[in-house]
């Protein structure tokens, strides 16, 4: 037979307050930085997000002989994602030699510039290396095939051959035009504007075309490259804004107010770098 329950026991059970619930779940929270991170698979968000910068402005780098200064310039826009091609405006391409008197000297549009490297690794590996040539070859062969020639470009025409495919800067590029010329030569400058002035305008399209004074040697390219790069964000986030205030096609509203702000962006990229004298006209393809 089982005991008696213990009357105190049962005084201290009824005495007892009951537990207090257990607390409600926590109300989830999305996570607004996972949401921006991932974008939908059919890419929509992505897209909204990037709309100012769908549009960017293509350039185009030119120096003498397409090797030093343009070709620096040409490295930084590219390595920057803007679209870019260069030239030279010289009748042949000349590069330093063993003496002030003999240049080497190579044809435009038809020698590579792998193949000035390995004659020139050829003929002299020392000098060569010594003077810069090399490394700057090295670094241009990794850029694009070779050397163009202003002259010799046919604006409009499509850059869609498996040789431009491989350049540096080339997406964007494939029509065959762009809006910013910039020269690093005063000389260059003219021979550019003089040959826009021949060709008659045929396209009827406006195209900016900037000098930056560079000096012709490493050193001065570098920081001429880096300063082109400046002057081209400058240009291409006041493109960005026009679009923005004037949405639809480029040429529809907002490539009047852009071509309007040009000067004082040049007058305030040139408070910055008042060691690079500036050129600037409109000109048309």
């Amino acid at each position: 037979m089982a005991a008696p329950a213990d009357p105190r026991l049962a005084r201290t059970r009824a005495a007892a307050p009951p537990p207090p619930p257990p607390p409600p779940p926590p109300e989830s929270v999305p996570d607004t930085t996972t949401q921006q991170v991932q974008a939908p698979s059919d890419g929509s968000a992505g897209a909204k997000s990037n709309s100012g910068d769908d549009y960017k402005l293509k350039f185009c780098t030119v120096c003498a002989s397409n090797n030093n200064r343009s070709m620096e310039a040409h490295l930084q826009l590219a390595s920057a994602n803007y679209p870019v091609i260069s030239f030279g405006t010289g009748s042949l391409v000349r590069l330093p030699g063993p003496s002030i008197t003999q240049p080497n000297v190579y044809n435009f549009n038809k020698t590579s510039y792998d193949q000035i490297y390995t004659e020139l690794a050829t003929k002299d590996p020392r000098l060569y290396r010594a003077n810069g040539l090399l490394p700057m070859l090295d670094r241009n062969r990794n850029v694009k095939f070779g050397p163009e020639r202003w002259q010799d470009w046919k604006v409009g025409t499509p850059r869609v051959s498996e040789r431009f495919k491989a350049d540096s800067g080339s997406q964007g590029t494939e029509a065959g035009v762009v809006d910013v010329v910039i020269t690093c030569e005063e000389k260059c400058w003219d021979a550019v504007v003089d040959d826009l002035l021949m060709r008659g305008a045929p396209m009827n399209r406006p195209v900016h075309v900037f000098n930056v004074d560079i000096k012709d040697n490493h050193e001065e390219a570098l920081v001429g490259g880096k300063a082109i790069l400046d002057l081209a964000g400058r240009l291409n986030e006041a493109a960005r804004q026009e679009r923005e205030k004037n949405p639809g096609t480029w040429d529809q509203g907002s490539r009047t107010g852009f071509d309007e702000r040009v000067p004082v962006l040049l007058a305030e990229w040139q408070e910055r770098w008042p060691h690079l004298p500036a050129l600037w006209t409109l000109a048309w393809f």
